[in-house]
């Protein structure tokens, strides 16, 4: 079990933390979501050992997590931090990179756990070339790989796919959420992308300006928004008066929905007016006008400008 109990913290007199206060079970993954610079990139390097605290403990089991004042070299010997910039040796391979912490005392059993690393982030074919001449998304598969050679208990990741192509990040995720899974790898990872949260991880915890604001299951997280705040890290959301909805007078509560959850139909009570169609992939989402407000849904097709429509909630 990790504890992360009611910390604070600011590299300055500035505090970045503050009074962050939470418990992770063993295994668990946890993504951490937030606009930029309300603190994940700084909380996972708290909970690493990187800073000393101001304020509060973070115990993981039975032993405290204590950062540079305490540590010649600072972090955690049963954590693995991943940061943005990757960390690589440029003049070593890929295989030299992902083998770098592994002993050398049994080298087959070496050979075959980079080989197995490889094979996880996609790699295989790049096992010979040196790290300097990889794209930035090859850098950060190889730095990844490097980060579970030693199959930490604690995996600490810091957008950990931000280079990597779609159509490659798809699959390094399942692979990785399952490996994580399998090994009851306790993970936590800060992310942009809302798939992170909510295809893979069991918790999300939402943060903003150092403070957390939410903290759940993912599915409720997006389900059951505290605020525009946090819905709007999923997407686009419409914020509406429920006044506005149905014949309430005097009704100011306010109601969250995304765009999915408006659909066109006779049978609604919001009149709104196209004005733009943006093509997605299975869908059409449609920028209109109700009531003096931008608000988006979905449509199968494109709707013409100005075009009136007429919208019920699903």
């Amino acid at each position: 079990m990790l504890q992360v109990q009611n910390i604070s913290f600011g590299y300055t007199e500035k505090i970045i933390i503050q009074n962050v206060d939470f418990t992770v079970a063993k295994g668990q993954n946890i993504a951490l979501i937030g606009e930029s610079g309300c603190g994940k990139s700084t909380l996972l390097k708290l909970i690493y050992g990187m800073y000393d605290l101001n304020q509060g403990r973070i115990i993981y089991d039975d032993t405290e997590v204590r950062g540079p004042k305490y540590n010649l070299i600072p972090g955690m010997p049963f954590m693995k931090y991943l940061a943005q910039d990757f960390d690589l040796m440029p003049y070593e391979t890929v295989s030299e990179n992902i083998g770098k912490f592994l002993s050398n005392g049994f080298l087959p059993l070496k050979k075959l756990r980079i080989q197995e690393l490889l094979e996880m982030v996609e790699m295989t074919e790049f096992a010979n070339v040196k790290a300097k001449l990889l794209s930035g998304g090859q850098q950060q598969r190889v730095a990844l790989a490097r980060v579970l050679a030693l199959e930490p208990e604690v995996l600490l990741l810091d957008e950990p796919f931000s280079h990597i192509d779609n159509f490659r990040k798809n699959a390094l995720r399942r692979n990785l959420f399952a490996y994580l899974k399998k090994k009851e790898i306790t993970c936590f990872i800060a992310t942009h992308d809302s798939t992170d949260a909510l295809s893979f991880s069991d918790e999300t915890i939402v943060l903003y300006q150092g403070r957390i604001m939410e903290k759940g299951p993912s599915a409720d997280v997006y389900k059951y928004p505290l605020n525009k705040y946090v819905a709007s890290l999923f997407g686009e959301v419409n914020e509406l008066k429920l006044s506005q909805l149905m014949p309430i007078e005097g009704e100011d509560e306010i109601v969250l929905l995304y765009p999915h959850q408006l659909k066109v139909d006779t049978q609604g009570s919001i009149k709104a007016v196209v004005k733009e169609s943006f093509f997605k992939g299975s869908r059409f989402l449609i920028k209109a006008v109700f009531d003096r407000r931008v608000i988006f849904f979905e449509h199968e097709t494109a709707l013409e400008f100005n075009q009136e429509v007429i919208l019920r909630i699903i």
